[in-house]
């Protein structure tokens, strides 16, 4: 069995620069919106999908930034590794948790809220984020 988990994950930013993070029901780590991607599945119809599940948000997956492939320890599945296509989505509408997700936050990208983060938030994606900032200041 793969110990891998495909998933297509976003970075939605807000109109002010905070960026979304989701917790699902029963954890402790938040991360970034997104989910598993399903087999024939392209990451943006994927991405397009998991935000209209868990957000109630409807996105054009053309629309949807391509970022790069990002890869750490999935933050709930233990001895897993979780491979993740990342996309950049601007928002500025209002989003509620559907699904499985039990809770939402915006945090500044400067730090990291006061949360529990999942190791890809924390170790690449957050990080990821705040370089595009200072080289595009």
């Amino acid at each position: 069995m793969s110990k891998t988990i495909r998933i297509a994950a976003a970075l939605l930013i807000g109109s002010d620069g905070q960026t979304l993070l989701v917790r699902k029901r029963g954890t402790q780590a938040f991360m970034q919106p997104g989910g598993k991607i399903d087999a024939g599945e392209q990451p943006a119809q994927a991405l397009a999908r998991e935000l209209h599940e868990e957000l109630g948000l409807r996105i054009d997956p053309a629309a949807a930034q391509y970022l790069g492939h990002f890869s750490a320890p999935a933050a709930n599945e233990p001895g897993f590794t979780v491979e993740a296509e990342l996309f950049e989505v601007h928002i500025d509408v209002p989003v509620t948790p559907a699904a499985e997700i039990e809770e939402v936050r915006w945090i500044d990208p400067a730090g990291d809220g006061g949360l529990q983060l999942a190791p890809l938030t924390r170790d690449l994606i957050l990080p990821f984020y705040r370089a595009s900032l200072t080289t595009i200041a």
